[in-house]
């Protein structure tokens, strides 16, 4: 797979997981990605219900989604993601973005987490779940912690760019 920026503009990917309802920080996190234009936003799982999805109806980037371990009702969830244009949720997604092969998934099994981590398939892996921040380079893997804040000080999110390989944690 190469690494080179086949377009020549970099392609910002937002990174977003555990919403946990928390509707003014699905807000923020909208926000934050619509002054940054990114253009996609990848969540790693848990909005939990239909009514966070709207917030991100908002949005000016792409939405990709992938069940958490809380998510409830998955019907009225999957029919608001379909009217705001985004895939239906699904348990794991692997995606193509500027030539960079993504695997993304909620992480709730850390040997399958691993896993991806390594495979020579994917040169980069989302996940969510821990609530804790992370980011490694080699191989590239990051969890932008929780939107949410629940269980941890901040609400925060991610923003990969392709150009540069490189991912960044912000506080919203």
């Amino acid at each position: 797979m190469s690494m080179n920026n086949l377009g020549g503009d970099s392609v910002k990917i937002g990174i977003i997981a555990d919403t946990h309802d928390n509707l003014s920080a699905a807000e923020k996190a909208v926000n934050f990605f619509n002054n940054r234009d990114v253009d996609h936003v990848l969540h790693a799982g848990d909005l939990i219900s239909p009514f966070v999805v709207e917030k991100f109806s908002k949005l000016e980037a792409d939405f990709h989604y992938v069940w958490g371990n809380n998510d409830g009702s998955r019907i009225h969830i999957n029919s608001k993601l379909e009217e705001m244009g985004a895939d239906s949720g699904k348990e794991f997604e692997s995606l193509e973005l500027d030539a960079i092969k993504i695997a993304l998934l909620h992480g709730t099994e850390e040997d399958i987490v691993e896993s991806l981590a390594k495979d020579s398939e994917f040169d980069l892996v989302v996940r969510g779940h821990t609530h804790e921040t992370e980011i490694r380079e080699d191989p590239h893997l990051i969890n932008p912690g929780p939107a949410s804040g629940y269980l941890a000080e901040e609400k925060t999110v991610a923003i990969f760019d392709t150009e540069k390989m490189k991912g960044d944690i912000f506080e919203i």
